[in-house]
């Protein structure tokens, strides 16, 4: 019952206080839209949006991904890095939204760090299996290329071709750094993944990070990323040493019902729904109600 409880307190306060900070739109720029991209792009997003599955339009509410990539400043034509890419998120989604003149590039964790990061990853069978990870998943996803949509290609972190060295404008770490952050210590994966995404992006270039969020007063132990979350402040202060700008933050994807204890992980949620969730009721029923996790929503630029 106290599940419950919690979920209920929790959505009255969201209901108070459910408001997301707005874009600041830079002064001078031609044909913005309200959304901070130009209205074409508005226009094109929209479309891509309302064209996909009802099944990933049902994540929606929580991902807002017309507003997320609108705050990052993804447009037509740009070359995007998506880590860890999905058959939709966000892969499919950009490669429809940017176009034939645009380019997806998949970015997925290394083979080393996903031996350290263990579980089914550390088996032999899975290791083998995607040593030419890269290569498979490029053409599985230019082999299903539709008209109009801008083609594929991927590369591990820490094994960046050097043909692709400043040509992104943009790479996506949407629920991606808690493993880069949780394997530092033992293999200094955050800083290879930094440096590789420094590297990667153009002069100018952003990296958009969508991250489960820690509480700042939970210990830093807890917050290493085991348990999914990181705190805001720690994502920050590692950016920022690596060499990036953080440009502005953004609480689009806020959920203030998302208030993890130290005895939580963010797999308790939707839509995972595991350990007690999955096998009680009354729990379960306390989750969906709180929804998908609380998460900040940060824009880093590389300076030119």
């Amino acid at each position: 019952m106290k599940y419950v409880l919690m979920a209920t307190a929790a959505l009255a306060v969201f209901a108070c206080d459910g408001s997301k900070a707005d874009t600041d739109i830079a002064a001078g720029q031609a044909q913005k839209s309200g959304s901070g991209i130009s209205a074409s792009a508005e226009t094109q997003l929209d479309a891509v949006l309302t064209a996909q599955s009802d099944e990933a339009k049902a994540r929606y509410q929580y991902r807002h991904p017309k507003e997320t990539l609108s705050f990052f400043g993804i447009e037509p034509g740009m070359t995007v890095v998506d880590t860890l890419p999905g058959s939709v998120w966000y892969a499919g989604i950009l490669s429809e939204y940017l176009g034939p003149e645009g380019r997806v590039i998949g970015a997925n964790y290394s083979l080393s760090q996903r031996l350290a990061m263990g579980g089914r990853y550390a088996s032999d069978e899975w290791q083998e299996e995607n040593l030419t990870w890269p290569q498979n998943w490029t053409e599985k996803r230019n082999a299903d290329l539709g008209e109009g949509r801008a083609p594929f290609s991927a590369f591990f972190y820490g094994d960046l071709p050097e043909s692709l060295n400043g040509t992104a404008d943009v790479i996506l770490m949407v629920r991606a750094v808690h493993h880069f952050n949780r394997t530092e210590e033992e293999g200094g994966y955050l800083t290879e993944a930094l440096t590789t995404a420094f590297d990667v992006l153009k002069p100018g270039g952003v990296v958009g990070v969508v991250q489960h969020r820690a509480p700042e007063s939970n210990s830093d132990e807890w917050a290493i990323g085991n348990n999914g979350y990181v705190k805001q402040s720690r994502v920050i202060a590692v950016f920022e040493s690596a060499g990036f700008e953080l440009v502005e933050a953004n609480e689009v994807n806020a959920n203030p019902n998302d208030q993890p204890t130290e005895e939580d992980y963010v797999w308790r949620l939707p839509p995972a729904l595991g350990g007690a969730s999955r096998d009680n009721e009354e729990i379960r029923a306390a989750m969906i109600a709180i929804g998908e996790s609380d998460r900040m929503t940060l824009k880093f630029r590389k300076p030119h």
